[in-house]
């Protein structure tokens, strides 16, 4: 049964930091698109960064470029979403999500339930 279970939400401070995991089982997250994805209330969902292991390839919305980083660790089949210098509009629920498209923009058939992040000003 494939899963994705997130961890590391919480309370911060602007500035500070948090780093979110989502733990896989059922695949390998080398063989998948894994992405960050989050949603504040009374907005859409948005994409927030994408790895592909195999391919070394990385991406980030620009609104967190420099700040987020993402990164896999294959012993643990875990992704990694190292987030600092957090701002108020960070806050929402973070999912993490995998498919087998090249990027993370289409074809994400597996979520988890999220993780709460809030950023207080």
């Amino acid at each position: 049964e494939v899963q994705l279970v997130e961890s590391g939400g919480g309370l911060v401070q602007a500035g500070g930091s948090l780093r979110l995991s989502c733990a896989a089982s059922g695949f390998t997250v080398d063989n998948y698109a894994i992405g960050w994805f989050r949603q504040a209330p009374g907005k859409e969902r948005e994409g927030v960064s994408c790895i592909r292991t195999s391919r070394a390839y990385t991406d980030y919305t620009d609104s967190v470029k420099g700040r987020f980083t993402i990164s896999s660790d294959i012993a643990k089949n875990t992704v990694y979403l190292q987030m600092n210098s957090l701002k108020p509009e960070d806050t929402a629920v973070y999912y993490c999500a995998a498919g087998r498209s090249v990027s993370c923009k289409v074809g994400m058939a597996y979520w988890g339930k999220g993780t709460l992040v809030t950023v207080s000003s």
